[in-house]
């Protein structure tokens, strides 16, 4: 069955893992993502192991005249790996070897700076190192991955996919102590044919969830500049009878908490969503992501795109929000990305929802219908240039509002904003929206 997207993926390979393997839950195991795909898969499952999440950064040292023959790998922290085999057979040099490592040092060293900010490697020595990709074709990335950490003084070492073909993960049984794929299709074609979403990971992405992962453990931002001292828990949002799991994130002295709606196909994981509430977290501001719908009702895809069921679950979540201790007289916005912004729009366009402000990114205000016009919460549009569909109804949808709005096309940006420093610009107006309304009081 094709997976929603990574975090999905992540998902289901952490109940395969937690099924058959006898893996230590806690700090014994870490969890390393390939980046950049790797990561939010291996961000679930670090959260179901409540195991610390980091960064495997590994480069092959391809052959001079041959580059993607590897005749080794390095990783962190000075470790080499050699394939003599290699090596001996095309007669490389002590110095053809080192000319090329030297390169690759250097880019593993950029690499390391971008995603780690200045923080060293989790230490593995003796612990369990999960080794998880978003997927294994011909598996030489893995391969080196699973070298360097066993270099490392991982004792046990796993190799963890979601979809891989029977081939590669044969070839690399001798890699590691246990090789796990949730799907082994044959015939295998190609990792993304296996993802309904396969939009590209990029770095800010890769940063926000290592961040999130470290102040789950204690290690403060583990990607970013230190912030104020926040309280992050995992919660039950009740929307009436029904339960619905969420993340609370509220730094002190919080003036206001800003609630995110996914889209179809999301959920409270999004990494979309979590790098803009990441961007709201260092300038004071809480954020709530919970799941709209239950595992049962997502089955039915009706309910996915039930705008009046996503919305009184919206409205729910903001009512639950607001009586959670030290929040009642916080200023509430709302965060709404394809199906979820519409959910917003017809949430604030209750009578007496008291939403201060309104964030759509790439989402569908056409679907929330007559309520438009009853929308009083000033409103930001965020479209890609390269969504020239949603970018009409959004033009078309804006023109029913009566409120305050404002539309912002992103160049150079599709649907999902996946496109190198877009969802950083998302992340900025967004943020810089929400501080201007949330300060005000809400409209009448």
């Amino acid at each position: 069955m094709p997976f929603l997207d990574r975090a999905d993926a992540g998902r289901r390979l952490a109940g395969l893992l937690a099924g058959q393997l006898m893996i230590e839950r806690g700090p014994g195991t870490v969890v390393l993502g390939l980046p950049r795909g790797g990561i939010p898969v291996a961000y679930e499952i670090a959260r179901a192991l409540d195991a610390p999440l980091d960064v495997i950064l590994v480069r092959k040292i391809g052959l001079p005249a041959q580059p993607e023959l590897a005749m080794g790998a390095i990783g962190e922290d000075g470790v080499r790996v050699v394939n003599d085999d290699v090596v001996q057979a095309e007669h490389v040099s002590d110095r053809e070897f080192a000319g090329v490592e030297e390169a690759e040092r250097a880019e593993l060293g950029r690499r390391a700076d971008r995603y780690r900010a200045g923080h060293p490697r989790l230490p593995l020595t003796g612990k369990t190192a999960i080794v998880v990709d978003d997927g294994i074709a011909t598996g030489s990335t893995a391969r080196a991955a699973c070298q360097v950490a066993r270099a490392h003084g991982a004792a046990r070492v796993v190799l963890a996919v979601p979809v891989a073909p029977q081939a590669s993960l044969d070839a690399l049984a001798s890699m590691a102590d246990e090789v796990v794929a949730a799907e082994v299709p044959e015939p295998f074609l190609a990792i993304g044919q296996w993802y309904r979403d396969f939009a590209q990971t990029g770095d800010a992405e890769v940063v926000e969830l290592l961040r999130q992962s470290g102040k789950a453990h204690g290690d403060g931002d583990a990607a970013t500049p230190a912030t104020p001292a926040t309280a992050d828990r995992d919660v039950i949002v009740m929307a009436g009878p029904v339960p619905l799991p969420g993340r609370l994130t509220v730094p002190a002295g919080a003036r206001g908490v800003v609630v995110f709606a996914h889209g179809s196909g999301s959920s409270r994981s999004s990494p979309r969503n979590m790098f803009v509430a990441g961007a709201l977290h260092v300038v004071g501001l809480g954020s709530l992501l919970f799941d709209l719908l239950t595992p049962e009702e997502e089955a039915d895809r009706a309910n996915v795109f039930d705008i009046g069921l996503l919305a009184s679950r919206l409205s729910a979540a903001t009512t639950w929000l607001r009586a959670q201790p030290g929040l009642q007289e916080a200023r509430v916005g709302y965060f709404g990305a394809s199906t979820g912004a519409a959910a917003a729009l017809r949430a604030a366009a209750g009578p007496g929802s008291g939403i201060a402000a309104v964030v759509s990114r790439g989402g569908r205000p056409d679907l929330a219908g007559a309520a438009l016009g009853a929308v009083r919460a000033p409103a930001l549009f965020l479209v890609g240039a390269l969504d020239d569909r949603v970018l009409e109804l959004n033009e078309a949808a804006r023109a029913q509002m009566r409120g305050e709005s404002r539309l912002v096309v992103i160049p150079g940006a599709g649907h999902l904003f996946a496109e190198p420093g877009t969802l950083e610009q998302v992340a900025s107006l967004a943020r810089d929206w929400f501080l201007r309304y949330l300060r005000a009081d809400p409209p009448g």
